[in-house]
């Protein structure tokens, strides 16, 4: 017993709780039905938000081979000025954006944000010059900052360590299934054209933002709170999901927003690696889905053609995205599914470089983009579910996600400032840079696998891992060494 105890420490897996213990709350109570309720109320709300937000930030992209550069007499090196500003504003505002959730309430805070980038997402329709679009992009990154790492931190507050990670990425897959609707409303949409304008960029942005406005107004009714205030839950299903977290996590602790918990989370080297694997993957991830319509027209398409291509790619890309969440949750493993999935995508950039003519073989280029989208998302997916499952300490933990998606954009800030206009239709430099980052993200991943390893052998030494973390009245949080990583 005592041998198989251990191999479950250092593989990384947590043990769940003694059933006996949950069903103190309530014996009725079954635990399977009690999950698939909490997801039904939470997971479609959050995942709808997350997926109008990767829609309005991502669907410049589609509007840019709609007729936007010729309307705004921009070159097309200043417009991946406006891709650059929209992440300066993302990545200034996400430690601020979840101190604010963490003082007031997701059922405020989400839709409230939800509400204002699809008002900056609607008037981006209507600029005239570029340095109208400048400042829109710029804002809509400000009001998109604080959504997904204040989800990722939420969900911590409803599910268990084990759960966490194949939660996080049914609602990152929300992201490819923008991709795919965004393609497909961008060829109906830009059937507009001589609507008003002579050009159906606008109605893209303008549908689009409505459209997220009117569906941010009725999240205030369908975003809940935390487990304890949620009326969707009986009083017994409250206990019952109280103490399943006490005996799991920290997430039943009362603990107040503190200073000391930001300063333990910018101190903590862990934090900042985890940052970095999403640096690695936010280049790859946010060149794709800006640039993937210019790169298929690039092929020879017509822009309606290549709206619509851009559709299968990320169907493509939701699939393995929850497939890979799914094998990596039942076997407990993070880090070899996230380097494998960026070898997959790196195949695909491999092919894109090696097609030296794309415009004779386009099948070969557009065989590579299910390659690179195959990969990257159920990647970014696994990343960004990580510290949510290591990250103990409530502040400390929303602060090191947002950590990580700030120093992760960093990537993005780059990656729109690579495919330039006269680098088509082969974009290598785009697509060097985004081999290269997937193959640093392998070796990241697979550095910080080996430093959660050992560090979970040298609290082995120190003391018995505990896992009934809300019961323990003394508890440090991530430093404490009863705490054991996840890998």
């Amino acid at each position: 017993m005592a041998a198989t105890k251990d191999e479950k420490v250092e593989n990384g897996s947590s043990q769940s709780p003694d059933p006996s213990v949950l069903e103190t709350a309530g014996p009725a109570i079954n635990e399977k039905s009690l999950l698939r309720k909490i997801d039904l109320h939470l997971l479609p709300a959050v995942g709808i938000l997350y997926l109008l937000s990767f829609l309005d930030r991502s669907n410049v992209g589609n509007a840019r081979i709609e007729g936007l550069l010729d309307d705004l007499h921009m070159t097309g090196d200043h417009y991946l000025n406006g891709l650059t500003l929209y992440f300066v504003g993302y990545v200034l505002f996400e430690i601020p954006c979840n101190i604010i959730l963490k003082k007031t309430s997701p059922k405020i805070w989400l839709p409230s944000l939800t509400i204002v980038w699809g008002i900056v997402s609607t008037l981006m329709g209507i600029v005239n010059n570029e340095a109208g679009f400048l400042a829109a992009r710029f804002f809509l990154g400000v009001a998109e900052a604080g959504l997904f790492p204040g989800v990722t931190y939420y969900f911590s507050m409803w599910y268990k360590r084990k759960e966490r990670q194949y939660r996080v990425a049914l609602f990152f897959s929300a992201a490819s299934l923008a991709g795919a609707f965004g393609g497909a409303l961008a060829y109906g949409i830009g059937r507009l054209k001589g609507t008003v304008w002579a050009n159906g960029w606008r109605w893209i942005f303008i549908l689009e933002g409505i459209a997220t406005v009117v569906v941010a107004a009725t999240a205030f009714l369908f975003v809940y709170n935390y487990p304890g205030t949620s009326k969707f839950l009986t009083e017994d299903e409250r206990k019952f999901v109280h103490q399943r977290l006490a005996a799991d996590s920290d997430a039943t602790h009362e603990e107040k927003f503190s200073w000391a918990a930001v300063r333990s989370a910018l101190g903590d080297p862990k934090c900042w690696l985890y940052g970095l694997t999403f640096h690695t993957m936010s280049l790859p991830l946010y060149t794709l889905s800006l640039f993937l319509p210019t790169i298929i027209k690039n092929l020879g398409y017509q822009a309606a053609t290549a709206q619509l291509l851009t559709v299968p790619p990320y169907a493509f890309a939701f699939g393995t995205t929850i497939a890979v969440a799914v094998v990596s949750e039942r076997l407990a493993k993070r880090a070899v599914f996230i380097a494998g999935s960026s070898v997959f995508a790196a195949i695909g950039y491999a092919l894109l470089l090696g097609n030296t003519d794309p415009v004779a073989r386009p099948g070969v280029s557009y065989t590579a983009v299910f390659f690179a989208a195959g990969g990257i998302y159920p990647a970014t997916a696994l990343v960004l579910s990580w510290p949510t499952i290591n990250v103990s300490g409530q502040t400390k933990r929303a602060i090191a996600t947002a950590m990580q998606i700030s120093i992760g954009n960093l990537g993005a800030v780059i990656g729109t400032q690579l495919y330039r206009t006269n680098d088509g239709p082969r974009f290598v430099l785009g697509h060097s840079f985004a081999l290269g980052y997937l193959v640093a993200n392998a070796v990241v991943v697979t550095v910080l696998g080996v430093v959660l390893k050992r560090e979970n052998r040298r609290r082995e030494l120190i003391a018995e891992e505990i896992k009934d973390v809300g019961g323990v009245s003394d508890w440090e949080g991530d430093v404490d060494p009863r705490w054991r990583f996840e890998y």
